[in-house]
């Protein structure tokens, strides 16, 4: 983990309330798939985490959401050339083992992004099988990213594009085609519930990285603590952002 002083390259929309934000390092940094950065915004004392969706030497790519002041302030504040303060690569990603040939990634929103960081490091090792949800077909992009997968299943909730429906449903629908060793999700945390529910009892794991507020995002100020099955609390910064997903209490 370093706090880094970055040189914007772009930020800009690419789809509606969506940005990808890329800037440069001074030099490479390792990340690993489904770790994440805390982002300075100008004017506001906390950083922003946001998940990095790729890292290529010195340029990563983060994209994101306009929920707030805040990453309103960082859409239309940081244009290319500007200098950016950011905190990376921090949490712990996603892996996948070696006996694990078959891997179903389930996304929903902005869960999809890490998912994408899961696609370029494993997708020419792997078969991949992505099922990525959107709220209608405008909503959809990075889709070039996502057809790195071996099968893509786009879903969108009004049926306008593929799939008619969530991510999940359409999961469950190909689960006993597809036969996957491990399943790797993102998304909010009502997909993440009917995840767990669909999946219980399946002889597959299921790990997916929880989308929670941070403050510091290294583990100290305890903003981001979840509950855990067998009774303790686990930091989502320090200890995930991936976890089992049968171990948390959503």
């Amino acid at each position: 983990m370093r706090e880094i002083n970055a040189t914007v390259l772009e930020n800009c929309a690419i789809a509606p309330e969506i940005y990808s934000l890329t800037f440069a390092l001074e030099q490479p940094v390792r990340v690993r798939p489904g770790q994440f950065a805390m982002v300075g915004v100008d004017g506001f004392p906390l950083r922003r985490p946001i998940a990095i969706c790729k890292a290529e030497g010195e340029r990563v790519t983060l994209c994101y959401r306009l929920r707030g002041e805040g990453t309103r302030r960082l859409a239309s504040r940081y244009s290319r050339g500007e200098k950016i303060s950011v905190l990376l690569p921090l949490g712990n990603g996603f892996s996948v083992a070696e006996k694990e040939k078959r891997v179903a990634l389930v996304g929903g929103g902005v869960g999809i992004f890490p998912l994408i960081s899961v696609l370029r490091e494993y997708a020419e090792q792997k078969e991949i099988y992505a099922y990525m949800g959107f709220r209608s077909r405008g909503d959809v992009c990075l889709q070039y990213e996502l057809q790195r997968a071996k099968e893509l299943t786009v879903a969108t909730d009004d049926g306008s594009s593929g799939f008619c429906g969530t991510a999940v449903q359409a999961f469950m629908e190909n689960v006993e085609r597809v036969r996957p060793d491990v399943v790797l999700a993102c998304g909010p945390t009502p997909m993440l519930r009917a995840l767990k529910s669909a999946a219980a009892g399946r002889d597959f794991p299921v790990y997916a990285s929880l989308e929670e507020r941070m403050g510091c995002g290294v583990g100290a100020c305890l903003v981001c603590v979840c509950a855990l099955s067998d009774g303790s609390r686990a930091r989502v910064c320090k200890d995930g952002p991936v976890f089992d997903l049968g171990e948390v209490i959503l």
